[in-house]
């Protein structure tokens, strides 16, 4: 038997907000692209739709990636870590992934390790 998207969203666990945190990684390098939040209506949108759909809490509404800039997220697969409290998003990135144009939220600002000794 096949498991229901309910019973995938079932296994989630929210925060106190009702949100979880959602890492998006490009599915064949493994880049991590950047990350988003989704609520249970955000998933479920994500797990149906072949999207990703994030709530955005500075706007509190969802925004599907892409429906506005043309540079969206295809899924390609979805994992939750042990915890259950963190998703791991698995996409094919067409076009930026950041919002200021650059291809990975990760590469503004470095925040190496500095080992005294």
């Amino acid at each position: 038997m096949t498991e229901s998207v309910d019973d995938r969203i079932a296994r989630v666990a929210f925060n106190a907000d009702g949100l979880v945190a959602a890492i998006v990684q490009q599915w064949d390098t493994r880049e991590v692209l950047m990350l988003g939040w989704m609520d249970a209506e955000a998933l479920r949108r994500t797990l149906t739709q072949g999207r990703v759909t994030y709530w955005s809490r500075s706007r509190q509404e969802y925004w599907r990636k892409g429906d506005t800039s043309g540079h969206y997220q295809e899924v390609r697969g979805m994992r939750l870590d042990c915890d259950g409290d963190a998703i791991l998003v698995s996409v094919e990135q067409h076009g930026p992934a950041c919002h200021t144009g650059t291809r990975t939220c990760f590469d503004a600002d470095d925040l190496s390790p500095v080992v005294e000794g």
